[in-house]
């Protein structure tokens, strides 16, 4: 399994992602044709088409959810590629924003392991 930040180093950008992914699975599974993947999320094919090359920005967080949904992916990692943030975390950061964009910036250079330790010991009421 590839870390989050792995994916997000490594693919230039959005629709590379969703190409690359889809791409993957249409291998073994004709499923994942552009036009059936564009059926089930609820676009258009061409409109899929232009997003994978690039010549459309990433959807709205629905569509990316609905894609992530359908090609078996995380939601947020599809979205962190795409530039945005789920609605619901956006009401988070908001009700305490100095708090949060202090945390981010305090975690930006952890490792992987740190933030989940971090995450393991909130989650669990052990700090």
């Amino acid at each position: 399994m590839c870390s989050v930040s792995y994916i997000l180093h490594t693919m230039s950008t959005f629709g590379d992602y969703i190409r690359s992914q889809r791409e993957e699975l249409l291998a073994t599974d004709t499923r994942f044709s552009l036009r059936r993947v564009a059926a089930v999320v609820g676009v258009e094919p061409s409109y899929l088409s232009k997003v994978e090359r690039g010549e459309q920005p990433p959807p709205s967080e629905k569509t990316v959810a609905a894609l992530a949904r359908a090609l078996g992916e995380d939601p947020d990692v599809l979205l962190a590629l795409a530039g945005k943030v789920s609605t619901d975390l956006q009401e988070i950061i908001r009700k305490r924003p100095q708090l949060f964009a202090q945390l981010i910036r305090e975690l930006k250079d952890m490792p992987d392991r740190g933030v989940l330790r971090l995450v393991r010991e909130v989650r669990d009421g052990t700090w």
